[in-house]
C-alpha cells in the first residue's frame, strides 16, 4: 500500500531538499515524528547512514531506525523506517523543477507484515488514512518554512 502527495513551493530545488534532508529537524515539519539523532557516527544523510527517529502521537512515544537508501541532491532522498527490526515504512522524496520554483512530491509505503498492521490499527486508529493527512501536513509545512523569508 503506498499513497503520494505533492505541492509546489517557490524555492529552490537545493533548499527544499536540505530542509527534508535533515532528519533532526524533521520535527518542525512532521506530525509525527519530532526529530533524533544519526546513529554510528554519521553526522548528515547519506546513502546507508542510519537514524533515530523519535515519534509521538496522542499521548504516545516510540522510537524507530531509518537507513537512507537514496540520497541524490536535490532531487530524490528515501529513507526505509524499522521498528524492533520489523519493517515498517519507505519514505520517498522526490523533487522537480516546476513553474516559480520546484514541485515535491511526498511517497509512503506501508511495509508492515499482517500482524504489524492489525496491531497498529488498533482502537479506531488506521495508520493510512493518518499518514495522508500527515503527509499533506508536512509539504503544507514545507512550502511554508521554504516560503517565509529569513533575515
Amino acid at each position: 500500500m503506498s499513497y503520494s502527495d505533492s505541492i509546489d513551493i517557490e524555492t529552490t530545488p537545493e533548499k527544499a531538499f536540505a530542509i527534508i534532508s535533515d532528519l533532526p529537524a524533521m520535527g518542525r515539519l512532521s506530525p509525527e515524528n519530532d526529530g533524533g539523532e544519526w546513529l554510528d557516527g554519521a553526522t548528515e544523510a547519506h546513502v546507508g547512514a542510519k537514524f533515530k527517529g523519535d515519534n509521538s502521537r496522542a499521548g504516545d512515544q516510540w522510537s524507530t531506525v531509518a537507513k537512507v537508501k537514496v540520497y541524490e541532491a536535490p532531487t530524490s532522498f528515501v529513507f526505509d523506517v524499522s521498528w524492533r527490526r520489523w519493517p515498517i515504512a519507505r519514505w520517498e522524496y522526490s523533487i522537480e523543477i516546476a513553474p516559480g520554483g520546484c514541485r515535491v512530491t511526498e511517497t509512503w509505503t506501508d511495509r508492515r507484515n499482517m500482524l504489524l498492521r492489525k496491531q497498529g490499527d488498533s482502537d479506531g486508529f488506521v495508520r493510512a488514512e493518518f499518514t495522508k493527512d500527515s503527509i499533506r501536513q508536512t509539504l503544507e509545512r514545507l512550502k511554508s518554512f521554504c516560503e517565509t523569508p529569513t533575515e
